[in-house]
């Protein structure tokens, strides 16, 4: 796990700047992706999507953007209650990974355009077991339907990306069952209250500006 950029770390501020600025990589940038072909019918009252796309933070930070979400918590997903914790999570050896919990009104937006975001900026899905810079299983590719009419839409966009080749490579997302665990405090709204955290500044910015740019019918003002 190479995301070691936390307070708890015992990292200096000078050594994480060093590490943020030298590790390779690539401004984020949204792939233009088509819509599903394929939705559920509209569900009523709120409803919950838990996705899985690398550090939670960087996920978190762009669903709570999109319009017609009611809130997103980071948490982890795939494995047990017992191992709910960042620093086993860590180990790569409790089938979790870094997920996050969208609760959103169907009225407004659709699961179907939440696994567009996914899809097309939120991360990328031909990564298989990390999402660079981070790597491991915990940053897999992964969505955890809710229920039926969310897995087979799930299914279904992931064949109609794959057949449009609108990716270099093969997508590697699976789709998963496993019960979803809030991660701890000092996870939650990381984007927004370490604005100015190295890892936020290389990684997050860029993606929350290309989703933006991408997206600006379902940014919210």
């Amino acid at each position: 796990m190479t995301r070691f950029l936390l307070p708890l770390a015992g990292a200096g501020a000078l050594g994480i700047a060093l590490l943020a600025t030298t590790i390779p990589g690539y401004a984020e940038k949204a792939v233009a992706i088509p819509a599903a072909s394929y939705h559920m019918n509209q569900p009523h009252g709120m409803q919950t999507a838990v996705l899985a796309g690398g550090c939670f933070w960087g996920m978190e930070a762009v669903f709570e953007q999109v319009k017609g979400v009611r809130s997103v918590v980071d948490g982890y997903a795939g494995g047990t209650r017992a191992t709910a914790t960042y620093a086993q999570v860590s180990t790569e050896r409790t089938g979790h990974a870094e997920a996050v919990k969208i609760t959103y009104d169907p009225a407004q937006v659709s699961y179907a355009t939440l696994l567009r975001v996914y899809f097309s900026v939120a991360h990328d899905p031909t990564q298989k077991d990390r999402q660079y810079p981070d790597r491991g299983p915990s940053y897999r590719s992964a969505i955890f339907p809710q229920n039926q009419a969310q897995k087979q839409v799930a299914a279904r966009y992931i064949r109609q990306l794959g057949a449009a080749h609108v990716y270099d490579k093969p997508i590697v997302t699976r789709i998963e069952r496993g019960q979803f665990y809030p991660a701890e405090a000092y996870h939650q709204d990381f984007y927004r209250r370490n604005p100015n955290h190295p890892y936020i500044v290389r990684w997050d910015k860029p993606k929350m500006a290309a989703f933006r740019k991408a997206f600006p019918a379902l940014a919210k003002g």
